[in-house]
């Protein structure tokens, strides 16, 4: 097992990275959706694109609904405790990281957030289809 502290604060530094890269992937790639509707960008019509968009945001709804705890932000305080740090006051990373993803609400809140945004992604199929696959 590793015993230094500044190895599993990296380590939970780059976590927090791939979560908000993972909420960016989100939130912009329905704003691209609805822009490159408008702009006739034939991109946001790649159906791949538009399945892993569809599930990502799927994941945080159920997630939600199911009361879970996203499993990155679970991964990411397990190894900021290993390395002994109990809150965010770490790195320069985490300061600034941290401040776009946890936000203090009621759940019911990020629960109806997450709801509405997720029925955007949906409707999103109906206004800009996803291309067929071409054969």
């Amino acid at each position: 097992m590793m015993s230094n502290p500044g190895l599993w604060l990296l380590l939970a530094d780059a976590l927090l990275v791939i979560h908000v890269l993972f909420v960016a992937f989100v939130v912009l790639g329905l704003l691209a959706v609805y822009a490159g509707y408008f702009l006739n960008w034939q991109w946001v019509r790649n159906r791949v694109f538009r399945i892993v968009h569809l599930g990502a945001i799927g994941y945080v709804v159920v997630q939600s609904w199911l009361g879970a705890v996203c499993p990155l932000t679970t991964w990411e305080m397990a190894l900021r405790a290993e390395a002994g740090a109990a809150t965010y006051a770490g790195s320069f990373i985490q300061h600034w990281l941290q401040s776009l993803l946890y936000h203090i609400a009621p759940d019911w809140v990020f629960m109806a957030v997450y709801t509405v945004f997720g029925g955007l992604v949906l409707a999103s199929w109906s206004m800009v289809r996803p291309g067929q696959r071409q054969r």
